[in-house]
């Protein structure tokens, strides 16, 4: 059985939402980064990162990194349909996850959300919160048009939509302006069975 280590309001929201969209066996281990889980040496020995989101496969293999995670999760789910079969739409659903988590999380929400993390004075911090805060309202102009009058961001529901709920669960928390569609979008990955099951596990 797979096993998911997941801290709560962290990126891992993401993948926690997908392995119940997919009705996946696991077992759920969660941690607290902010109290410093990540880093102790059991945690460490089976993810040297010390991060989240990190999957134990059956075999005792651990894979990290959400677009990794989440694309190994739909590939061997085939029944679910969330891994495309066209090679072009492959690299499309790719290049999205690519762009949510290397861009819209890590140069944008990041800065606010710890700013602390890249420079000690505050004064640096504040201005680093303002940048990010710019950057995300940037990527969601992205994201918006892309998505345009569609249900989701590709069309169908994909991984890039579990991607999508995290970031919009961090807009909603530090109350960043959120365009109407991608809004909407929001609404619907709430009404989905997943997000009421991951709720139940809180």
């Amino acid at each position: 059985m797979l096993t998911f280590y997941h801290s709560k309001g962290s990126c891992s929201d993401g993948i926690l939402y997908l392995l119940h969209e997919l009705g996946a066996e696991f077992t759920l281990n969660t941690i607290t980064l902010a109290k410093g889980d990540g880093q102790t040496p059991e945690f460490k020995a089976m993810n040297p990162k010390g991060k989240v989101p990190a999957l134990v496969l059956d075999d005792g293999q651990t894979l990290t990194e959400f677009p990794v995670i989440a694309q190994y999760l739909a590939r061997s789910h085939p029944e679910a349909g969330l891994w495309p079969e066209d090679m072009m739409a492959q690299m499309r659903l790719q290049e999205m996850l690519d762009y949510l988590i290397a861009t819209v999380h890590m140069r944008a929400f990041t800065f606010v959300l710890v700013p602390k993390r890249f420079h000690p004075d505050e004064a640096m911090q504040a201005d680093l919160a303002t940048y990010g805060r710019a950057e995300i309202a940037k990527g969601f102009e992205v994201l918006s048009a892309t998505m345009g009058d569609r249900d989701y961001l590709l069309g169908d529901f994909s991984i890039a939509d579990t991607a999508l709920f995290f970031l919009l669960n961090w807009a909603d928390r530090l109350e960043v302006p959120v365009p109407g569609n991608l809004k909407a979008c929001h609404d619907r990955l709430k009404a989905r069975p997943a997000h009421a099951a991951m709720m139940a596990e809180a």
